[in-house]
């Protein structure tokens, strides 16, 4: 046996894994075919439970040195004028700080930046971190991986096989997993530029028919997103670069000096929004996580997310198999009981965001200015809403919660207790299981 686990991708879902495995005493090697950094904006905002996860890798303190942090989310919704400021119809401010624990805070880092410190993390433990750089992942010959690297071609025999490979995924067609892609009626335009120094808060400007994400970074830098319809973008580069200068300055004039430092396209990307999510990720002695399983709307945020967490859940299980003696292949499905359903209510939750800021009409408009107001004006809707997108726990929305926020229903007085909040965050138990099950740790 070459080794006992293969990764397929060396992504921040793949290289979390890594070193979850290798800090345990399991033999992982991890492929990555990139030879340099990538260009390519791949997410770069850490909700809380990612946080408490790096922190578990002993890599949280050297992230939050190289991040900015994410403690408040604006909602602005305007109505643009050519000759002077946009009209502000409603604005609604929601605060990490209203999770209970520690990780009450995001946390904005470069893609590449969280993968060098992994990589980092992974060489302390040299013994059991075998990191293959510009490797290329072919596929399986005989049940064996099969790898090229300069030039030359070999296989590699693991007692697990796993797929972080993102969207393309050689592992996910040997699995001959069925998925249904969802497409929409939008795309992105993603870019970063500078910010004045006080703009430190993320921040979300709607109007009809437009909306843009603004997260700031570190070095006094920010990332943009706007979303364009389906279809535009080569008539936008027709019309020059002035006319994204000009889609920054109706919706937020505080940049116009900052976006204008982008002289070309170059530097901006397009991003075609879609989703899927494979009907099982787990097969023989083989495993998916993130983008190979699930991929969600750019929207909300949250697919770097979802592979870190992907990662704890399959490192974990696959250490305590190792230290008790258990079948990899035999428990493998027990981290698809865990991460599945999680996965799944995440995806619907991003969907819904999707449909909420891309439909057109004035009217809808009105309704969601109206509804994302109750979310601060309701306690229970506001927790929900935060403690949902933090990872930390799951509480669902329920016919009465949608009322409120409909306006069908009067807004609730009552406070949620931090007690009560804390009921609804996933424990130890619900994120590893096995070791509650047979009494293993």
């Amino acid at each position: 046996m070459d080794t006992e686990v293969f990764i397929a991708g060396g992504g921040v879902g793949g290289l979390a894994l890594a070193v979850k495995l290798a800090s345990e005493g399991v033999h992982v090697t991890i492929a990555e075919q990139l030879k340099k950094v990538s260009p390519l904006y791949k997410g770069e905002l850490l909700q809380p439970k990612t946080l408490a996860i790096l922190e578990e890798l002993d890599v949280l303190e050297e992230v939050l040195a190289n991040g900015n942090k994410i403690e408040h989310l604006e909602f602005q919704e305007v109505i643009p004028h050519q000759d002077r400021e946009p009209e502000e119809i409603g604005n609604t401010q929601l605060s990490y700080h209203r999770l209970a624990g520690d990780y009450d805070y995001a946390l904005m880092v470069p893609h590449e930046t969280i993968k060098r410190v992994l990589r980092d993390k992974g060489k302390e433990y040299d013994d059991y971190f075998h990191y293959l750089p510009s490797t290329r992942f072919l596929g399986f010959v005989d049940g064996e991986a099969a790898l090229k690297q300069d030039g030359e071609e070999r296989t590699l025999r693991a007692e697990v096989y796993v797929g972080a490979e993102g969207r393309s995924s050689p592992t996910r067609r040997q699995m001959e997993v069925d998925l249904k892609r969802k497409d929409y009626n939008h795309h992105f335009l993603t870019v970063t530029f500078p910010r004045p120094e006080d703009f430190t808060h993320g921040k979300i400007v709607t109007a009809k028919e437009k909306f843009l994400g603004l997260f700031p970074l570190p070095d006094n830098e920010v990332r943009t997103v706007l979303m364009i319809k389906a279809g535009t973008y080569k008539t936008m580069k027709e019309q020059g670069i002035e006319r994204v200068h000009e889609a920054y300055e109706l919706l937020e004039p505080r940049l116009a000096e900052h976006v204008r430092t982008i002289q070309n396209w170059k530097p901006i990307q397009l991003m075609i929004p879609y989703t899927y999510h494979v009907d099982h990720y787990v097969k023989d002695n083989m495993a998916l996580i993130g983008d190979a399983a699930h991929t969600v709307h750019p929207m909300a945020g949250e697919g770097m997310n979802l592979a870190i967490q992907d990662a704890a859940v399959l490192g974990d299980l696959l250490t305590w198999c190792k230290q008790q003696g258990k079948n990899y292949s035999e428990y493998l499905p027990e981290y698809e009981k865990v991460r599945r359903p999680r996965v799944e209510f995440l995806l619907k939750l991003s969907h819904l965001s999707a449909l909420v800021y891309s439909v057109q009409y004035s009217w809808w408009r009105d309704f969601r200015t109206k509804a994302v107001q109750k979310f601060y004006d309701d306690d229970k809707l506001y927790v929900k809403q935060m403690l949902n997108i933090s990872g930390l726990g799951r509480w669902d929305f329920n016919l009465i919660d949608r009322a409120v926020q409909g306006g069908f229903l009067p807004t609730r007085s009552k406070r949620i207790s931090d007690g009560e909040q804390l009921k609804k965050m996933f424990r130890k138990s619900d994120d590893y299981p096995w070791k509650y099950k047979e009494g293993g740790h």
